[in-house]
């Protein structure tokens, strides 16, 4: 199985090569690659496997479970530009630090293993146009300063823990280029003006180019110009409504992005020398806004009440990598289809062709970068990195309206009374404002809150269906700001020393969990169920107390699937559902939004 589909559809050319497939593979346990020369060599590389899959993974080929902290990949490919383009090399993800050789030169060091970076390999070809190219991943299986999110970094997976996952696990591909490209596009939507701010970066500039752009909504052109560049960076608006009324969302939803009407407008860029054309670029964009106000989200002016799922973003055949394009659709519909309009990817940063599918079909997601599960200076600067290089690529997807940069004081243990801790989180916070103002940031998802947009509780405190007295207590605790505020069922206070509730929303972010092994076998759960009866039984006994609240604005329920020994699914592993689930919307759908105390 291999993946083909384009892999950054938000900056998508027609002339790319994808790179994904059969690589040569080798363990490196001894760390003698290097020395050895192993990047000029193909004889040392004594197994295959299926790139873009880890080789943990039965997609690999490989299908190990033993840590090897070093890999090593090996292909060739061909490829002769002409003598005015380039030719960039492009990696989706690479767990966690790695090395790219080109014929044999040391190209590029990147750090990070969730996010993109390419190359321009230009320099390195061999002008016979036979290339080749070597990979050096290196994932310290035992290293806890690094963020790893949900990969377990002990021996075998245990409780809310997986398998970890070490080099190549997103796409691999290259595209020719004129050596004038558009190197960064960024776009904002200004709701309110209903505009959209277009920023592209131009890799060289002569004295006669331009940027000519087109927009158009559902096959109607609505914008088109040329601006003239004077600076290798242009930053212009376009007006999108244009004194329309039902453009805008008054009498209905107009032109606006939401989960129900999931309108995207196209954008195509060509980038010219006088008259002669250099690079074409499509892209896509929404209009929306998200902000929060009188303890409300507020979705394009209007509150909105979201009901999220918790996703992990494993598959049992790819682990982090979905074996095919179409599993993205399948999560997103299973999860639409049980009422569900987003959903919170749990430490992982996503690939971004489910972020397209998700502005695509309508589905609100919370961006989440895996953390790191201690504290060091060494992992508050993976972590700052991380971030960084994340927002930049997925900056531009509508889809994403929150971005939670700790979950349940991971990677922070003693932010609840460390102040140095505590500088972290509110330093991360406010950067991520400062690189994006679209979006809403939650400080510490789970407890020990300090500045943030939403406060988000985690509470699996709703016992047995037997456990009368702790059920009453977990409605109790839900049903008021102040019993939310104030609630004893956290590990620690919602809000670390010093901090205090500032009238933000209130979500429960984390709740429910409930154990269904549908095959029969023992595995993890907050609490357990027997059979399909008892399984929707319990849920609606749940979410029955959630919708008493007066005071919560949102959920997100774990979880969507099961992964691994952790059966706390509403789905299977391999995405079955564990009752009909029509039962599921039905609980869902039964909510009405609250009066917000």
């Amino acid at each position: 199985m291999m993946r083909n589909e384009y892999p950054r559809p938000q900056l998508e050319r027609k002339k790319w090569t994808n790179l994904n497939g059969q690589w040569k593979f080798a363990f490196d346990d001894k760390n003698e690659g290097i020395d050895a020369g192993w990047f000029t060599k193909s004889d040392v590389f004594d197994q295959t496997i299926t790139v873009p899959f880890v080789y943990q993974s039965k997609e690999s080929g490989i299908e190990d479970r033993t840590p090897h902290d070093i890999v090593w990949y090996q292909r060739e490919f061909d490829v002769l530009p002409q003598a005015n383009e380039r030719v960039l090399l492009h990696f989706g993800a690479v767990d966690y630090e790695s090395d790219i050789y080109l014929n044999g030169q040391h190209v590029r060091h990147h750090i990070g293993g969730h996010t993109s970076f390419e190359i321009d390999i230009t320099p390195f070809l061999d002008p016979s146009g036979k290339q080749q190219v070597s990979v050096r991943a290196l994932d310290p299986h035992y290293d806890e300063t690094i963020p790893r999110g949900k990969q377990f970094w002990e021996d075998e997976s245990a409780g809310i823990w997986y398998t970890n996952s070490t080099g190549i696990w997103q796409t691999v591909w290259f595209e020719v280029v004129n050596e004038q490209y558009i190197t960064d596009l960024k776009l904002t939507p200004h709701f309110d003006e209903g505009k959209i701010e277009i920023e592209a970066v131009i890799s060289k500039l002569t004295k006669q180019n331009s940027l000519t752009y087109t927009i158009s909504f559902k096959d109607q052109p609505i914008a088109s110009g040329q601006v003239d560049l004077v600076t290798n960076k242009v930053i212009f608006e376009v007006e999108l409504y244009q004194d329309h009324i039902f453009r805008q969302n008054y009498h209905n939803e107009g032109y606006s992005w939401t989960p129900e009407t999931p309108n995207l407008f196209n954008l195509d860029l060509e980038l010219k020398e006088a008259d002669q054309s250099k690079d074409i670029l499509h892209s896509y964009f929404g209009l929306r806004k998200v902000h929060a106000a009188d303890g409300m989200v507020y979705l394009n002016n209007k509150p909105y009440y979201q009901k999220l799922i918790l996703d992990q973003g494993y598959w049992p055949t790819g682990l982090l990598t979905a074996p095919t394009d179409e599993d993205f659709v399948k999560d997103i519909e299973l999860a639409k289809e049980m009422g569900f309009n987003g959903c919170r990817k749990h430490q992982k940063m996503e690939d971004p062709r489910f972020l397209y599918w998700a502005d695509k079909m309508g589905f609100i997601v919370w961006g989440e970068c895996a953390a790191p599960p201690v504290y060091t200076n060494s992992a508050v600067e993976r972590l700052m990195v991380e971030w960084t290089d994340s927002i930049k690529r997925d900056y531009n997807h509508p889809s994403i309206i929150t971005w939670v940069p700790v979950n349940e004081s991971w990677g922070v243990p003693n932010i609840s009374f460390d102040r140095q801790q505590q500088h972290f989180s509110q330093a991360i916070f406010h950067y991520i404002h400062s690189l994006d103002t679209t979006r809403l940031v939650i400080s510490n998802d789970g407890w020990a809150a300090t500045d943030t947009d939403i406060v988000a509780i985690h509470n699996y405190a709703h016992g047995q269906k037997e456990e009368v007295a702790k059920y009453e207590y977990f409605k109790e605790s839900l049903s008021s700001k102040e019993t939310l505020l104030h609630n004893r069922s956290t590990p620690w206070p919602i809000f670390a020393n010093g901090f205090s509730y500032e009238g933000q929303p209130i979500l429960l972010t984390e709740f429910g969990g409930i154990g269904f092994d549908v095959s029969g076998q023992p595995g993890w759960g907050y609490t357990s169920v027997a059979s399909t009866d008892e399984f929707v039984s319990e849920y609606r006994r749940i979410m029955e107390a959630l919708y008493a609240s007066k005071a919560l604005w949102g959920y997100c329920y774990t979880q969507m699937t099961d992964v691994e020994q952790e059966i706390n699914g509403l789905v299977t592993y391999d995405r079955q559902p564990k009752c009909e689930l029509s039962k599921i919307k039905e609980i869902n759908d039964q909510f009405h939004i609250p009066t917000v105390e």
